[in-house]
């Protein structure tokens, strides 16, 4: 039944007009839409997101969304040149250089935090 579905992910925002700044400024992403339930997000990378309003922004505990990124490395600099702080993780088998996951086969992630107190992730893109 959903196999034919589209899946977009949802990230709330205690403030959206805050969230809005923080994704433009500091990720470099604008809006492809805009109603009065929130913003949908699209990258070129052809998938979607929508921010949207509530008082339950930040509460997750967990990764909301994972950004798949060429080189994990280059998006950390980038990142952390706009001013983002990177968390780190005790997770069984991860090694750290500086803010970069190196997990394996699984490839190297980095987590971070947007304006809403969300956990995102970018990681490598490996193939499945």
């Amino acid at each position: 039944m959903l196999n034919d579905s589209k899946v977009m992910a949802n990230i709330p925002a205690a403030d959206l007009e805050r969230a809005r700044r923080f994704y433009a400024d500091k990720l470099g992403l604008e809006p492809a839409g805009e109603d009065p339930g929130g913003l949908t997000y699209t990258t070129s990378g052809g998938t979607s997101f929508h921010l949207y309003e509530t008082d339950q922004a930040g509460k997750a505990g967990h990764t909301i969304a994972q950004f798949h990124v060429a080189d994990v490395r280059k998006e950390v600099d980038d990142l952390g040149a706009k001013g983002i702080t990177f968390e780190h993780y005790d997770m069984p088998g991860v090694t750290w250089d500086g803010d970069v996951a190196g997990m394996g086969s699984a490839g190297h992630a980095a987590w971070f935090k947007d304006s809403e107190d969300n956990i995102l992730c970018i990681d490598d893109m490996v193939p499945a």
